[in-house]
């Protein structure tokens, strides 16, 4: 462990005495490299999922009921998935997404319906049962099928990603009562449109976000088969096009079984095609097969896989902070300079350069229809390139390679910043998948997006072919425009991909300003764009914004009603760290006071003394996955935590 001794007396950027914030520092840059698995990258450890689980047992209990898989080796699934349900059951009588969550409407609803699928594992949990039923009563106004579609229906408006695949599960574990007039509370989908050329979609403005076309199909499709359409013309185009579509989903299917290695959706996938009579598709055995393997030794399903690309890249980029000294800055090259405290040594940076390299997507991914450049989450056969991950890979490519030219590098480095240019949208920000998907939310462009898309373009424009730099530099005032339009009145950024289970609206105004501050920060030491992003730092500063949003203990966040999370308080903190230093460096004059001050260094504290007396690990559930559903992962306090000590004046 190379970390410089520091001599005894308060560290006057975080006012934390050096001595403690030596060890401090040190303990948590040991843990996180001691959390690297063979190959020398992360894989994390995603929260195990109700939600997830309950969507198992459903689709290998109708695998089974249908003759497609051993019963025996069912009922072991579906028994050792209930008792973890109801091992885990909120003392409410609710469930949430993850062990750590509030009860919430939609997972108790599904975990209600698994329980109504084999009477004879359910037994046991009659108790349990009892009481998820007088919950749901509670906030539905009763259990009739007509109460729970009104709630479900309205949790999520004309978003129909979620609220659909929730009602269909529903209707084939019985809970909507029996026959057809079990489905007229499900909405059709139309599967239909799934037949047309995928350029057409954002036009279409389908009633699912981007990434849930195996859902539209799937459980459009069970719809049809068991309520058909009234109208003959709609019957008729619908049975033309089956054979289609399953085509379309048999070959966006990953070759592992698991669309987007997500529980849920090839849970919702599987049982629909079994309800629908298309048991025997190949796409149900490869849906099974992943089932069975995703199941956890405790009975329980994650959300997903893993995020090891993710997570592999918070852990870099937190170990090896790409910090701008003065003398690039002048000379418009925002580099990162020579850090000795990251724990990672030349074999080790090759190691996972080579790694990452080897994520990237070289071809058209057959899911979104995605040019080559970008990152998925996952190195797994089901991630899809998104705008979350191809920014923090360009960073962590960034970061390990310093002043190193291999042209594979700079190669992977112009594809990826290409991507990133291509699917921004018309207004300036950037969305998740597909560019020009603006209708639901989860296709929008978003703050905490376009804020990791600014970051991974600053830090490679001067090291890019003239002609991509040249178009680099609109795309960065077009999204500085995106920010500013996309503020809250408040001065705080609402992310798209994290929230705060304590708020009545579930953003998380922390993160999101957090994120978009190191974005702001950025862009402040590149002279040809600091003047531009100065509007950013009017009435509010993000700084005084993120002072604001403290708790009088010096964390961040409220995920209890006393105490904020090691997440978001090594968020802000790192932020106010990185804006402190930009204010000290930029070419625009920022009068940085003395309370902003205050704000870190209470934050610095706060995380210090979390460090010192063990508490700094524990992981809070801020992660947004697709439709809204929490999670939280092992590794997030600790590279947050990580990147916010280690985010400090470089030239000290």
């Amino acid at each position: 462990m190379n970390i410089e001794k520091q001599s005894s007396g308060i560290d006057p950027w975080f006012g934390v005495d050096r001595q403690k914030l030596s060890r401090a520092r040190e303990k948590a840059v040991s843990a996180l490299l001691s959390q690297r698995v063979r190959g020398g990258f992360w894989e994390g450890d995603l929260s195990s999922s109700a939600l997830s689980t309950a969507t198992a047992i459903v689709a290998i209990h109708l695998a089974a009921k249908n003759g497609l898989i051993d019963g025996g080796k069912a009922a072991d699934y579906c028994l050792s998935g209930m008792n973890w349900l109801a091992d885990h059951v909120n003392p409410d009588g609710g469930w949430g997404d993850t062990v750590r969550s509030l009860s919430n409407i939609s997972t108790t609803t599904l975990c209600w319906a698994a329980f109504a699928c084999s009477p004879e594992s359910a037994a046991p949990h009659r108790q349990v049962i009892l009481k998820a039923e007088r919950w749901i009563s509670e906030r539905a106004g009763g259990l009739s099928p007509d109460c729970l579609a009104r709630t479900i229906i309205r949790r999520y408006g004309q978003d129909r990603t979620f609220s659909v695949p929730i009602l269909t599960m529903c209707a084939l574990s019985g809970r909507l009562g029996s026959g057809k007039k079990a489905w007229k509370h499900v909405i059709p989908l139309p599967f239909e449109l799934a037949s047309l050329p995928h350029s057409w979609f954002a036009a279409l403005r389908l009633p699912v976000v981007s990434y849930a076309l195996p859902a539209l199909i799937a459980i459009g499709l069970v719809r049809h088969v068991l309520a058909p359409s009234p109208w003959p013309w709609v019957r008729m185009i619908r049975n033309r096009v089956t054979t289609k579509v399953l085509d379309k989903l048999d070959s966006i299917q990953p070759e592992n079984g698991g669309f987007l290695e997500a529980t849920p959706l090839t849970g919702f996938v599987t049982m629909s095609l079994i309800g629908a009579g298309y048991g025997t598709h190949p796409c149900v055995a490869r849906g099974l097969n992943f089932l069975e393997k995703s199941q956890r030794g405790d009975g329980s399903w994650p959300i997903d896989t893993n995020l090891a690309t993710w997570v592999t890249t918070l852990s870099v980029n937190a170990l090896l902070p790409e910090n701008v000294s003065p003398a690039r800055q002048r000379s418009g090259d925002p580099a990162q300079s020579a850090t000795t405290c990251g724990g990672i040594d030349d074999n080790g940076k090759q190691e996972l350069i080579d790694w990452l390299l080897a994520q990237q997507y070289r071809e058209v991914h057959p899911y979104t229809q995605a040019a080559p450049g970008g990152w998925a989450w996952t190195p797994l056969p089901g991630g899809v390139p998104d705008a979350d991950d191809t920014p923090g890979a360009l960073v962590a490519l960034r970061c390990l390679s310093g002043e190193n030219t291999d042209a594979r590098i700079i190669s992977a480095a112009s594809l990826g910043c290409q991507w990133l240019l291509d699917l921004q949208n018309r207004d300036g920000g950037i969305p998740t998948f597909c560019r020009g998907w603006g209708k639901l939310p989860f296709d929008k462009s978003s703050p905490d997006l376009t804020a990791h898309a600014i970051r991974a373009w600053v830090l490679w424009r001067h090291r890019l072919p003239d002609e991509l730099r040249e178009s680099i530099t609109p795309a960065l005032k077009k999204a500085i425009k995106f920010l500013s339009k996309t503020r809250n009145g408040d001065g705080s950024w609402t992310p798209l991909w994290f929230g705060n289970q304590w708020k009545e609206c579930e953003t998380n105004p922390v993160y999101g300003t957090s994120r978009v501050s190191c974005g702001i920060a950025a862009l402040l030491l590149c002279r040809d764009l600091a003047m531009d992003t100065e509007a950013m730092l009017m009435s509010p500063h993000p700084a005084q914004t993120l002072a604001s949003l403290q708790n009088p203990d010096g964390s961040w966040g409220n995920c209890s009603p006393v105490r904020g999370s090691i997440e978001e308080t090594a968020l802000a903190v790192e932020a106010l760290s990185r804006m402190k230093y930009a204010a000290a460096h930029s070419s625009v004059k920022i009068d940085w006071k003395n309370s902003w001050d205050d704000a870190l260094q209470s934050g610095a504290r706060h995380l210090v003394e979390s460090v010192h007396d063990g508490t700094w690990t524990e992981p809070h559930p801020i992660g947004f996955y697709f439709a809204n559903l929490w999670y939280f992962e092992k590794l997030y306090p600790v590279s947050f935590t990580v990147a916010a000590l280690q985010a400090r004046d470089p030239g000290r």
